[in-house]
């Protein structure tokens, strides 16, 4: 058995970042930039009002200072001539600063008679003009490998960019395998079990932006299973779902095998989740999960959501961990380490009294998983641990 990390290296020694694609801003949220975005222009692209009042020619006013307006300008439409002492220009919010204007008086803080307005006692000693390139200047970047964020398309728009260039999204085919298995809404048989973990890890990897295909299951013949294999082709990555343990049923490494698949691991030193492989078969990289629900799913959260980052061209790395107190007393951990899944309260997290890797009920009530090492000691109430979110 091999630890984690080293299965997790010999997976990302297995990918690379997929071509690059032009996109729509309007369909870019959630997509990895394979190029920066650079602004084309400053924002605000001109000194602006932030308020409402009278663009003036002096920073510092009196009151019962009066001056003269001129002119008006609005968003959209600047004054076009010069501000100079002595006069003011009606100025609305997003609205151009004249030339020559030192700050807005906000039009809560003077009177108006006809085209004289006077400065009332206590105004607001704010400027109130926005800088031009107050937010970005011409050329700043969004950088090339970040995921975008709903604010990111926002700050794109304003850079002027219509399309960027992202990688393309991993294509991931799903396959369940095993003759206990029926989909959702059929009718089992008093035999048969629901293939459940194949519609979590759907959702889970479409959340990380894969395009997911689940194929047909795969009942426990070598014909079956591989006539399966051949509706993945075209996939970015392959993962199988059960099969993948040495049971006289459990046949995915031997037709993968069969297939020319070149292995890089089977078996990993952890729990949920000990039977594992991974390889790249076809020419494609194929990760093999073990069948038990939890497991299934603790080994997506740990292999399959790095993997399918990778693939869209951000960091070949784990998901973070941080710390966090414990609520309850834990017992030593064994020679495997355990994800064990767990539920944060008031700053603090417990983990699960049951951990059977075939209890989704616990799964669905857990927002994290703590990572105990191999041969962890005993752990008291208030200790720190590591934690995954889910």
């Amino acid at each position: 058995m091999i630890s984690v990390q080293e299965a997790l290296d010999k997976i990302f020694a297995l990918l690379e970042p997929l071509d690059a694609e032009s996109i729509e801003l309007r369909k870019a949220s959630g997509r990895v930039l394979a190029e920066a975005v650079i602004a084309s222009r400053a924002q605000p692209p001109f000194s602006a009002s932030v308020m409402d009042g009278y663009a003036v020619a002096t920073a510092d006013v009196y009151a019962g200072d009066t001056f003269s307006v001129i002119g008006e300008a609005a968003a959209g439409s600047r004054f076009e001539g010069r501000v100079e002492t002595g006069q003011a220009v009606r100025i609305f919010t997003g609205a151009p600063a004249p030339d020559g204007a030192q700050r807005v008086l906000i039009q809560e803080d003077v009177s108006r008679d006809a085209d004289t307005i006077q400065v009332k006692e206590n105004a607001d000693s704010s400027l109130y003009i926005r800088d031009a390139g107050a937010d970005f200047a011409e050329g700043a970047e969004i950088p090339a490998g970040r995921k975008l964020t709903t604010a990111d398309i926002a700050l794109a728009a304003a850079m002027n960019t219509p399309t960027v260039r992202a990688f393309r999204q991993p294509i991931v085919a799903l396959i369940p395998t095993g003759d206990e298995l029926v989909m959702p809404g059929e009718d089992p048989t008093d035999d048969q079990i629901i293939a459940s973990n194949i519609f979590g890890l759907a959702a889970m990897l479409e959340s990380e932006g894969a395009i997911v295909r689940i194929l047909p299951i795969a009942r426990d013949n070598e014909a079956a299973l591989s006539a399966v294999f051949d509706l993945a082709k075209g996939a970015d990555l392959v993962v199988t779902i059960g099969g993948a343990s040495v049971g006289d049923h459990d046949l995915v490494g031997t037709v993968a095998a069969d297939r020319g698949m070149e292995r890089s691991f089977y078996k990993i030193a952890m729990r949920p989740g000990k039977p594992l492989m991974a390889g790249r078969m076809d020419g494609t990289p194929m990760i093999g999960l073990p069948g038990n629900p939890v497991s299934a799913m603790v080994c997506g959260h740990v292999f399959l959501r790095p993997a399918v980052r990778a693939l869209q061209g951000l960091a070949k790395e784990a998901l973070p961990t941080r710390s966090m107190p414990l609520a309850a007393p834990l017992s030593a951990n064994g020679p495997r380490a355990h994800y064990m899944r767990a539920a944060i309260a008031h700053g603090s997290v417990t983990a699960a009294s049951r951990q059977d890797s075939a209890l989704l009920t616990v799964l669905a009530s857990a927002d994290a998983l703590i990572v105990r090492p191999p041969q962890d000691g005993p752990r008291d109430t208030g200790e720190t641990v590591q934690i995954i979110d889910i």
